[in-house]
């Protein structure tokens, strides 16, 4: 008997359409580069949809390769004179205008593209008060688009290699940050339109403009990227919170706890946070079954700021308790990855690898804001079950899941899918054999919270599930999203 699909469209997906190619980028060296390599061969139209953008970021920082500036808000304004049949709309989260006060020229740059006929640029403010438009969404001409949890700003770029001290890893001002591990995706085809029409809808939210679509533009694909699949039906899954007279989706929500309630060997998890107390009892009832998955969860060791820290580390400690309580079996691990030196590398890809069914990369991350609150798009391939087709399909999510964790472990993709095959299909197993000194894997041992953090955890004014329901807490929770660090 046939297993059932576990994508449905209206239940945990808005929609299933094709994609010519897929590809998993991982890294924001791999997909700054080819996000330009798309837009340098646009036509029509440029959607940027973003949580945040800062015009300073360099596309190459190790050295500029392709046409243009090498920075975006130079290149956008190259673009508009050098692509005159080209507009760009860059539509980004409107507290992120606040944060970049403190961003030098960017203010100032902003201002610059609304001198432009062809650049378009809006604050998103179409959401409940103190939620995000957290979407990190680039289409380009409706025939190539990108997705998952990449933003075009200060802090993002690394490479695979997470070296220790990276000079090429500055923020705009010159000052270094740490190694940072992220994960998008670029398809094309009709999930392509899909994201196109996607993102004019957020248009028409955010400023009560109607866009046209593009049309009878020829094909687009970023040379620098090989896909993962040919020919694949794609799921895109949203979550966008109630708001005036526009409904709310919890899709992404619906798709975690079938994926988890359907797997059978192995559930995979990169987050940034792990705060979703739904998710977590879900994963604790499968940790119960006797014959239930195991569950490997890669997390950062500390959430980033402050406040992120007090809430979604202090979340993280009480719901790891009430997973390891469940997990009888010991068939459940989190851990952080770390670099050759011994540095905390910090996790803010969201990807979800399901047995050799399911691959799921999105901007949505396992705490309650982006089951709800925040506006989230997230992309899912299925394998077929019973097909020819189907076994190529399984046989690249294996190789995506084989390959980040070799990334992690510093290990050759055939070396960890031997030591997981050796052990009988447990990934567990072969973390354990394949962890050693340097670049690694590391258990993350959580520190019990301070009472001023348990009490900061239990209220829910920095990741709620819903828009708050009365005006005092708004306007706290405001004030208290203002000082947050990067999300």
């Amino acid at each position: 008997m046939a297993t059932p699909p576990l994508l449905q469209p209206g239940r945990n997906c808005w929609r299933i359409v094709d994609a010519d190619r897929l590809a998993l980028i991982m890294e924001a060296d791999a997909y700054f580069k080819a996000v330009k390599e798309a837009i340098l061969e646009a036509r029509h139209s440029v959607y940027l949809i973003g949580w945040d953008f800062d015009t300073r970021i360099k596309f190459e920082p190790e050295g500029q390769t392709l046409e243009g500036p090498n920075r975006l808000g130079p290149f956008l304004r190259w673009l508009d004179k050098n692509r005159p049949t080209v507009n760009v709309y860059v539509l980004k989260w409107d507290l992120g205008v606040i944060q970049a006060l403190g961003r030098g020229t960017t203010p100032l740059a902003v201002l610059d593209w609304m001198t432009s006929r062809r650049i378009h640029f809006k604050l998103d403010g179409a959401h409940p008060m103190a939620a995000a438009h957290h979407q990190k969404i680039v289409v380009v001409d409706d025939v190539v688009a990108f997705c998952g949890g990449i933003d075009m700003t200060a802090d993002r770029w690394d490479t695979r290699a997470h070296r220790d001290k990276d000079p090429r890893r500055r923020r705009p001002s010159g000052r270094r940050y740490g190694p940072w591990h992220d994960a998008s995706t670029v398809v094309d085809g009709a999930v392509a339109r899909a994201l196109g029409a996607l993102a004019r809808e957020r248009w028409t939210w955010a400023c009560g403009e109607e866009l046209e679509p593009p049309r009878d533009c020829p094909a687009i694909w970023p040379a620098s990227v090989t896909p993962t699949f040919n020919r694949i039906p794609v799921a895109v899954a949203r979550t966008i919170p109630e708001y005036k007279d526009r409904a709310e989706v919890r899709e992404i929500e619906r798709l975690y706890l079938d994926a988890i309630a359907g797997a059978r060997h192995v559930i995979y998890c990169e987050s940034q946070y792990f705060a979703s107390r739904r998710i977590a009892e879900a994963m604790a009832q499968r940790l119960r079954d006797p014959d239930g998955p195991e569950i490997v969860v890669i997390n950062p060791e500390s959430a980033d700021g402050f406040l992120e820290a007090v809430t979604m580390d202090t979340a993280r400690y009480r719901l790891l308790k009430l997973v390891n309580d469940a997990d009888a079996h010991k068939r459940f691990r989190i851990y952080t990855p770390v670099t050759a030196g011994g540095a905390p590398i910090y996790v803010h890809a969201k990807i979800m690898v399901v047995d050799d069914r399911l691959l799921r990369v999105g901007s949505s991350n396992f705490n309650n804001r982006s089951m709800g609150f925040d506006t989230e798009c997230d992309l899912a391939v299925e394998a077929p079950a019973g097909e020819a087709a189907g076994r190529e399909v399984r046989a690249a999510i294996l190789g995506v899941r084989h390959d980040l964790l070799a990334e992690h472990l510093g290990a050759r993709v055939a070396e960890v899918a031997e030591a997981v095959a050796a052990r009988g299909g447990s990934v567990i197993q072969a973390i354990e054999a394949l962890r050693g000194p340097g670049r690694s894997l590391v258990p993350y041992a959580p520190d019990k919270p301070a009472r001023i953090e348990e009490a900061l955890a239990e209220n829910d004014l920095l990741d709620p599930e819903r828009p708050p329901s009365w005006g005092r807490k708004v306007l706290r929770t405001l004030s208290l999203q203002r000082a947050l660090g990067r999300r």
